[in-house]
């Protein structure tokens, strides 16, 4: 059995990394959201799915809204972890590092936290009995991009507040259908 899952990333924030842990969406980040359940509302209904933090919660609310159904809170697709006792200002700067490497490189400086992490959430999706729209995040979703492309850096793909990147999973393997809009994201 196939199940095809499309995975959007959450509108802008209103906040970045280093200022606020988990921030909602600013007024683009709202009209984004508006925009990609306008997208995705002929697929449904389907299940909805999203990662516990506000962005992605708030990026599924108009989709919800027009389905008129709940999202599943999900904390397998939620952002990647921050290495403890990392201060909040100084999260950018360890995510950029992180970004310009690999996951092979992350889990051997870091330990096994981000190998879990990567596990846990292709784990959770390739789980999925039945095609699902998923709000997630960058990093998360570039977990999924990697699996299927095999490719081991953590950035494959530059991709865009609420772009769509449709994945077919069959027999736990991931292939893309359709990759996700791309735009120089800032990381902030």
């Amino acid at each position: 059995m196939s199940v095809r899952l499309h995975l959007v990333r959450h509108g802008r924030a209103a906040a970045g990394w280093n200022v606020d842990r988990d921030p909602v969406l600013d007024e683009l980040g709202q009209q984004q959201a508006v925009e990609v359940a306008q997208l995705l509302v002929g697929l449904g209904p389907l299940p909805l799915y999203s990662s516990p933090l506000r962005r992605c919660q708030e990026t599924s609310g108009p989709l919800s809204a027009l389905w008129k159904t709940t999202p599943v809170i999900e904390p397998r697709v939620a952002e990647i972890p921050s290495p403890v006792g990392v201060a909040l200002e100084e999260r950018v700067e360890w995510l950029r590092g992180a970004m310009a490497g690999t996951w092979t490189q992350l889990g051997m400086s870091d330990g096994d936290v981000y190998t879990q992490y990567r596990r846990n959430l292709l784990g959770s999706l390739s789980a999925m009995s039945h095609d699902a729209v998923i709000f997630s995040h960058f990093i998360a979703i570039n977990v999924v991009i990697g699996e299927a492309l095999s490719d081991d850096r953590l950035v494959v793909k530059s991709l865009d507040n609420c772009s769509v990147t449709t994945v077919v999973v069959h027999d736990g393997k991931f292939t893309i259908e359709e990759m996700g809009r791309e735009a120089d994201t800032l990381i902030r």
